[in-house]
């Protein structure tokens, strides 16, 4: 791992998308696991680096000043600027486009309902939850429709599979795959590539 780029953060979907997209880029980092009912993120070295108190961060030591990325999807698009062609396609043009556009549909409409749903749950709102809930399960499924060249924006891996692709593995027990069969395939698309699988580890081993 290398000690030039650090990415703290825990097992939540922002800093799982954070490092797949890191190691899909084939970025070399070091994992830094906080540990989130301890409140680690509230220590005042963290709060340093990312004052919201949340996760991901990742710090590039390689710039002076060090780089510090807080916001999971700036660092999904720094990632991409730093392997061309990895993450979206190369240059401008209609493909790229369509990229972005599949990326921030689960950004908007199925990761961000997703996380209101969760935070009024956290704060004793579970009914006020549920329409969240339902709204982000039914984008998701929706993407059904995107599917048809195998990948969330055509043929190739993207960025907007990354965005997709920790949301509808935490939610797969609440699908009825039989109804979705090309997004059945795509998720164990995307679950078997060795980047992925280096990305969702990042934070399973012991805290560092």
């Amino acid at each position: 791992m290398s000690e030039v780029r650090e990415l703290y953060g825990a097992s939540t979907g922002n800093s799982l998308r954070a490092a797949i997209a890191l190691a899909e880029a084939g970025m070399e980092f070091t994992p830094r696991g906080l540990d989130l009912t301890s409140g680690d993120q509230r220590a005042p070295e963290y709060l340093a680096l990312n004052p919201s108190g949340k996760v991901p961060t990742f710090v590039d030591h390689s710039v002076s000043p060090p780089l510090v990325i807080n916001q999971s999807n700036a660092i999904i698009q720094y990632a991409d600027e730093q392997a061309p062609g990895r993450l979206s396609p190369k240059g401008s043009g209609a493909q790229r486009y369509k990229v972005y556009d599949r990326f921030f549909y689960f950004v908007t409409d199925v990761i961000a309902p997703s996380h209101g749903a969760f935070f009024l749950s956290q704060v004793g709102q579970q009914a006020a939850s549920v329409p969240l809930s339902r709204r982000a399960l039914e984008h998701l499924t929706a993407a059904e429709a995107f599917l048809e060249d195998g990948y969330m924006a055509g043929e190739s891996f993207s960025m907007a599979d990354i965005s997709a692709f920790t949301f509808a593995r935490s939610v797969r027990d609440q699908i009825d795959w039989r109804d979705l069969p090309r997004m059945a395939r795509w998720l164990a698309l995307i679950e078997a590539r060795p980047a992925v699988k280096l990305g969702l580890q990042a934070f399973a081993s012991k805290l560092s």
